[in-house]
């Protein structure tokens, strides 16, 4: 499926080149789960890019164009992602708002490096991306996995004070590599990981690996992957008496994790990109989502928010939509944004974000300071 979808992006570059040269817009796509139990991941990405590209497009778009976008759901799914990534580039996209997961992200990006286009995402953290030097176009506005798995385990072991750990994943990209760095820096704090499994993803019966967990005598349990596992989890966890905190990725730092969950996520640790509520540009890409959309923003909105002027503002800084032109723009400007005054180093990641830990109080994600 990679094959066909990478030789149909390359089939369709040279429409995409001329289509770039004669269309009076310039075209951004936004691509990321958009349906399916990760959804609510996706859309606020697209949201974000919606109200940017409309404040733009108010003064002028950018390069005297009005920006267009090119919204394309991948399902969080692989197989889905080179097909969806084959698709905008075929139709004219000279940069892309995302992919949302790593796995979906991994698997569009060789299409992308091969028509020389930008991607800039919110939520990838899966290391590899942009350390392997695989993808010189690959940006993200959340710090990467081995820096989540750095703080959560500082969290464990300094302010718990737990030195006897069970790590669960569900073997994705994004999960099993948060998993092995937590495991890697728990063990350099001298901890000890007493069980170390991968779960089945979709599962629906998770009662036989929280036995094991239980008789490892695990003080608390860490989980690597997204929230509709982990709401089973715990919800399994608190019907079995397993009385451990609960401790997670920002791939469970959502609200629909308290939804799914209910009762059972009270108390929830989680990682997430750190509370930027005293920037100003926070509050007033806040207050937009509320009068547009009439409800708060979801996950990874402010993210997504700041990529998308990220990734304008280097348009207009290269005076050009050529990719390797606004890539070089990315990485040698500073530009504020919801989530501070950020750049991107040479492999890509930000400079200026961080994450935090969070626990759900009273039926809220708090963050702990």
């Amino acid at each position: 499926m990679k094959r066909i979808a990478l030789i149909s992006a390359l089939i369709l570059i040279g429409a995409a080149l001329f289509a770039n040269g004669t269309d009076d817009t310039v075209k951004i796509a936004v691509v990321g789960a958009h349906s399916g139990d990760l959804a609510s991941y996706g859309i606020p990405t697209v949201k974000a890019a919606e109200l940017v590209a409309a404040d733009w497009n108010a003064r002028g778009g950018v390069l005297g164009k009005q920006i267009e976008l090119i919204v394309e759901d991948d399902e969080c799914k692989p197989e889905v992602a080179a097909n969806s990534a084959a698709l905008v580039v075929g139709k004219g996209a000279i940069a892309v708002i995302g992919h949302i997961c790593s796995g979906a992200t991994k698997s569009a990006l060789g299409i992308y490096n091969e028509a020389g286009i930008p991607a800039i995402s919110p939520s990838a953290t899966n290391p590899p991306l942009t350390q392997s030097g695989d993808y010189p176009n690959f940006f993200r506005t959340i710090a990467p996995d081995d820096s989540q798995a750095q703080t959560i385990s500082n969290f464990i072991v300094n302010q718990l004070g737990l030195t006897s750990i069970a790590v669960l994943h569900d073997r994705q990209d994004y999960g099993k590599g948060f998993a092995d760095f937590t495991v890697s820096y728990l063990e350099e704090k001298g901890a000890e990981v007493v069980l170390y499994e991968g779960i089945t993803e979709g599962a629906v019966d998770y009662s036989a690996v929280l036995n094991k967990v239980a008789k490892s005598d695990a003080q608390v349990l860490v989980y690597g992957g997204y929230h509709p596992e982990a709401s089973k989890l715990v919800q399994q966890m608190n019907r079995m008496g397993l009385d451990i905190p609960f401790v997670s990725d920002d791939g469970v730092k959502d609200n629909t994790f308290i939804e799914v969950a209910g009762e059972d996520s009270e108390g929830v640790y989680a990682s997430g990109p750190k509370d930027t509520s005293d920037n100003p540009m926070h509050n007033e890409a806040l207050e937009k989502h509320k009068t547009t959309y009439g409800e708060e923003p979801g996950a990874f909105f402010y993210g997504a928010y700041a990529a998308t002027i990220a990734l304008l503002t280097a348009i207009e800084n290269a005076d050009s939509t050529d990719g390797q032109a606004i890539m070089d723009a990315l990485r040698t400007n500073y530009v504020d944004t919801p989530v501070g005054n950020i750049s991107f180093d040479a492999k890509g990641d930000a400079i200026g974000v961080e994450f935090s830990v969070f626990q759900v109080q009273n039926g809220e994600y708090v963050e702990l300071r």
